[in-house]
């Protein structure tokens, strides 16, 4: 496949050329050289791009997906790193699934208020306690826990 410049694999791809460039300077991709003031890339790019989503769609940060190509620019993807990755989206579809069945049901519980639903009560204290946290993030500490953390070992908390 003959070189590409920047603007073809940004079409070809949908990836930004800036993004294209993030990618270079983070050593993801590599231009051949270039065109003008165009940097070129080998055909291959399309393939390694594509990789390079997937691994962005499925969670990984672009360090961890910059450590599954070997020196050589083939993949060498470790496979306990992908078991890792399914087994923490195991987890996140089924603290997202009964997320969604508990708001359904708030959605739809006949109790005149929802703070009477012993459903939507659970809700409220499952993110309040951080059991619902959106994945990667973790819900602020109550101001109390947060102050304990904050305190020294062996010195009292504000709290």
């Amino acid at each position: 496949m003959r070189d590409l410049d920047i603007s073809e694999v940004a079409t070809r791809s949908g990836v930004p050329a800036s993004t294209l460039r993030y990618y270079e300077e983070k050593g993801l991709i590599r231009s051949v050289g270039r065109r003008g003031l165009r940097r070129l890339f080998d055909g291959q790019v399309l393939e390694r791009l594509a990789l390079i989503t997937l691994g962005r769609v499925a969670g990984f940060s672009l360090d961890e997906i910059a450590r599954m190509f070997g020196p050589d620019g083939l993949p060498q993807i470790d496979r306990q790193l992908l078991a890792d990755k399914a087994n923490t989206l195991d987890d996140t579809i089924r603290r997202l699934g009964a997320l969604r069945d508990s708001l359904r049901h708030a959605a739809a519980c006949p109790a005149p208020s929802h703070l009477e639903c012993p459903s939507f009560r659970r809700i409220v204290q499952a993110a309040a306690s951080g059991a619902i946290a959106p994945p990667g993030k973790r819900p602020p500490l109550p101001r109390r826990a947060a102050n304990r953390a904050k305190a020294a070992p062996g010195q009292k908390s504000l709290s």
